[in-house]
């Protein structure tokens, strides 16, 4: 019976980290269903870029007040679970504030503030983020797209590290307690819990019993939190915390809204213009594969990064808060158009995981999820590529749809067509004679 509180622990913690595994090894299968793309380009510009968007928040702060709140919740739920190495250690073999022996007294004590400053500083953050998600209004984060559960997963998040800073300083708290009695090893420095949660907790002369029941309490709540919050990221939005590092390091880095060749458009058009091929011969067995879809109807025909960046929203709306269409009244948002690429891509890993393959579910990304009303809405301004702080490309999206409505099912809307039938007769895309384009500048 004595070491059954680490048996126990240590079953939690490969538990854990196990459904935390497998939930990565599914999204990466969902990630590989669509078509491969390189962007193994330009290393250096791809790491640079990494650094300094997805850590270094550099354009989050676009928007100071929500950038900078931002900043204090990332960065220091970020540093403070680095003392999850800490309870792990203390979990596995029984020890208290391992790190305390490593660091040195000193050092540990600075460590200990800074944690505790920082943890204050994600309280103020979550509590001023659920605030203004909740109360104060923000027309991109009340929309009707995120009703229902894109809401109350928002709020769920805020909640959930809410919880864990509070359980950090009730555990501080109890345990600097403690230490002052002399019932503890005296580790670390607590500013923040000394004038909280210390005084409090002293108004009722709590003794040293009921205090370390407190103190274990906290803990194990703290580390079973961390477990729970890191295996409910596959639920939620919040998995841009770690994908948010992936997608910048394979982000677009030419022009945004530059429009690309297709290999299969290119290998056709030299065909036809090889006075010696025979468009209509069966090409030799295994010298060419079959033609491709032009553009995309599902997620297959997306590419890896599209489909990456679909997981990697965190649904702040930035980029439909600035979309012209979107603000016009039109049905276009940049964000849904991502999130449905999410949910479509989560059905078709459903199916997957029930019949070991995808079985047709008679469904389609276009249509079913997204609409042409959308995707021709679209002023490919790049406004919302812009916009965006993790470098996500709803815009690229749009673009394969698009391609696949005009060259797979010539379903164009009737001033496009237009437009290409003069440009394929005039050679220009308004409807009049050739030897007449001039004539506006005679006078």
């Amino acid at each position: 019976m004595q070491y059954l509180d680490n048996i126990l622990f240590l079953v939690l913690l490969i538990a854990g980290f196990g459904l935390f595994a497998k939930s990565l090894q599914k999204i990466y299968r969902n990630i590989r269903l669509g078509r491969e793309i390189n962007r193994s380009d330009r290393k250096s510009e791809r790491w640079a870029t990494m650094t300094r968007v997805a850590l270094g928040q550099s354009r989050m702060v676009k928007r100071p007040v929500a950038g900078i709140l931002h900043l204090f919740v990332y960065v220091g739920f970020i540093i403070i679970n680095i003392e999850l190495i800490e309870i792990i250690v203390d979990g596995i073999f029984g020890t208290h504030r391992f790190l305390a022996q490593v660091f040195g007294h000193g050092f540990y004590s600075f460590f200990t503030a800074t944690l505790e400053v920082l943890a204050l500083l994600v309280i103020v953050g979550v509590v001023i983020f659920f605030i203004r998600r909740n109360f104060y209004g923000v027309k991109r984060l009340t929309m009707k797209e995120l009703f229902g559960w894109p809401k109350e997963d928002a709020n769920w998040i805020l909640i959930i590290e809410f919880a864990l800073m509070a359980a950090f300083f009730t555990m501080n708290s109890s345990d600097l307690i403690l230490q002052q009695r002399g019932a503890l090893a005296q580790h670390g420095s607590f500013p923040v819990s000394e004038m909280t949660l210390v005084p409090f907790l002293e108004i009722f002369s709590f003794d040293n019993g009921f205090l370390a029941v407190v103190e274990r309490g906290a803990w194990w709540f703290h580390f079973v939190g961390i477990l729970f919050f890191m295996n409910y990221l596959y639920y939620s939005k919040h998995l841009h915390i770690i994908l948010a590092f992936p997608s910048t390091w394979y982000a677009n880095l030419d022009l945004y809204g530059k429009f690309n060749n297709l290999d299969s458009v290119t290998k056709e058009i030299k065909l036809m213009m090889d006075p010696n091929a025979d468009p209509y011969a069966a090409p030799a067995e295994g010298t060419e594969e079959a033609p491709s879809k032009f553009g995309a109807e599902d997620v297959f025909d997306l590419n890896q990064v599209q489909l990456l960046n679909a997981y990697s929203c965190t649904e702040c709306g930035r980029c439909t808060s600035v979309c012209p269409a979107n603000i016009t009244g039109k049905k276009l948002s940049p964000r849904l158009i991502l999130m449905k690429t999410r949910d479509r891509l989560e059905e078709v890993g459903r199916n997957i995981d029930k019949n070991g393959k995808f079985e047709d579910d008679g469904k389609k990304l276009l249509n079913d999820y997204i609409t042409k009303e959308e995707l021709w809405a679209c002023t490919t301004c790049n406004a919302c590529t812009e916009a965006c702080p993790v470098l996500l490309d709803p815009l690229s999206i749009i673009f394969e749809m698009r391609r696949f409505l005009v060259m797979e099912q010539s379903a164009a809307p009737q001033e496009l067509n237009l437009m290409m039938t003069n440009v394929e007769n005039n050679a220009a895309p308004w409807q009049y004679n050739q030897a007449d384009r001039l004539n506006w500048a005679k006078d």
